[in-house]
């Protein structure tokens, strides 16, 4: 929770150094709403509102694969005139558009958790992921005591953070462990992750001990392949590293 209301604190910081004097609005804009990632992330934007003295506004699509709404969402707080924009971007190129526009607008823009192409927006804000990745993956070479195989089950396309976690990994074990699959992508929702890990584990045969361990970046595909992992009893068996919680 601590790094969330900081990201939260420097990033309302920065959108309000850079709007009009008077009662700030602040709008904050995540990825998605329903993972337990995004509701601390909603508790360091509410600390760092009350410790700044603004108002913010929290507002995003309900899944992470509704890109659409989250343009939607943008081109709304544009109209209203917030004060600044605080965003976590669904794509790190669709979503360039929208931010060029709110700046023309005189909105400061400050991007968090997920990079932007283009330098439009103020500030960026969020972890190394490619570092992450590594920390991953070094943790998974340790795990197998430096042999064996891996699959990693992506998250989704044009996510800048979950592709940095992703070659993070790859990069740090790519020397080491064997790969047996790295182009799948779980998607938005702890179902559809969970579909698509019960697919991949029968594929790359896990049942049958050929798969040493699994890397997930991101809360939907984590929790996903866990439940794929528990219902076929590989739990106990395969080693599984995963980003975020729920």
């Amino acid at each position: 929770m601590k790094r969330r209301e900081l990201l939260l604190g420097f990033a309302a910081m920065a959108a309000c150094k850079k709007s009009a004097p008077g009662k700030l609005r602040i709008a904050v804009i995540p990825k998605g709403t329903t993972h337990e990632f995004w509701k601390s992330v909603h508790a360091g934007a509410v600390k760092a509102s009350r410790e700044q003295g603004v108002e913010i506004v929290w507002k995003g699509p309900l899944k992470e694969d509704d890109l659409k709404a989250q343009i939607d969402v943008v081109e709304s707080f544009i109209a209203q005139g917030v004060s600044g924009i605080v965003l976590a971007p669904l794509n790190d190129s669709a979503l360039r558009a929208p931010v060029k526009a709110a700046v023309a607008a005189k909105i400061p823009v400050v991007v968090f958790d997920s990079d932007l192409q283009g330098d439009d927006h103020a500030s960026f804000v969020a972890t190394d992921n490619v570092a992450a990745g590594k920390i991953a993956g070094d943790a998974m070479v340790d795990l197998l005591g430096g042999k064996g195989t891996v699959i990693v089950l992506r998250y989704q396309e044009g996510s800048a953070s979950t592709q940095n976690r992703e070659k993070g990994f790859l990069d740090a074990v790519r020397s080491k462990l064997t790969i047996l699959s790295d182009n799948q992508y779980g998607g938005a929702t702890t179902e559809s992750a969970f579909q698509k890990s019960e697919g991949l584990l029968l594929a790359q045969k896990a049942q049958t001990g050929a798969v040493g361990g699994v890397f997930t970046p991101n809360e939907s595909t984590t929790f996903g392949m866990l439940q794929a992992m528990t219902k076929s009893n590989l739990n106990k068996k395969v080693k599984l590293v995963g980003f975020d919680a729920s």
